[in-house]
């Protein structure tokens, strides 16, 4: 397992040992002495599988008080995946970083708490699994307008498929400062 620095400090771009001969090939997705000698977050309490169409724009989304790390990989098809940090105190706040994940590449991002994360898909479909160190909260759900201006992501598609929930989502500078990362604690 390799691994790669990202624009972004904490933000990581994983490169499984794969073992391929004629019959196909194998790789660990995760393995949490590597994961823990690298150290990544070595607890995942919940796995998530997703399909969509090619063009399908997921996200930006993110827990408030329960944020969770992700683990990402791409089981078939190729997306454009991007973090965005949203820690109030970071030096990259505002920042974004991506990464180009497939089936081909074989290749993971681990996400970690305080960032909204979503992901464009390139090719006529995909399944993206991924691995999160909190579990799901429809109640504690936040999200960032996938097009901020502010943010200015520069995705790979002109015109995505968007989930209505998710082209109501705010702008960054509309996120009341208790809803980013780490929440606010009331006095």
């Amino acid at each position: 397992m390799q691994v790669i620095a990202t624009g972004i400090e904490d933000v990581q771009i994983i490169e499984p040992q794969v073992f391929q001969d004629n019959r196909g090939f194998f790789l660990e997705i995760y393995h949490v002495g590597r994961f823990s000698s690298a150290g990544l977050p070595d607890v995942f309490v919940q796995d998530n599988l997703s399909y969509s169409v090619k063009n399908t724009l997921r996200g930006l989304h993110f827990q408030v008080t329960h944020p969770q790390a992700k683990l990402i990989q791409v089981i078939s098809g190729e997306i454009f995946d991007v973090a965005v940090d949203i820690r109030r105190a970071s030096p990259t706040f505002g920042r974004w970083v991506s990464v180009h994940l497939s089936e081909y590449n074989k290749r993971q991002v681990f996400i970690p708490e305080g960032f909204a994360h979503g992901f464009c898909v390139l090719s006529d479909s995909a399944r993206v699994f991924y691995k999160c160190s909190d579990f799901y909260d429809p109640d504690d759900e936040g999200g960032l307008l996938w097009s901020d201006p502010a943010i200015a992501i520069d995705w790979p598609i002109a015109h995505p498929i968007v989930s209505e929930k998710d082209a109501g989502l705010p702008v960054i500078s509309d996120i009341p400062p208790e809803k980013l990362h780490p929440p606010l604690k009331a006095p």
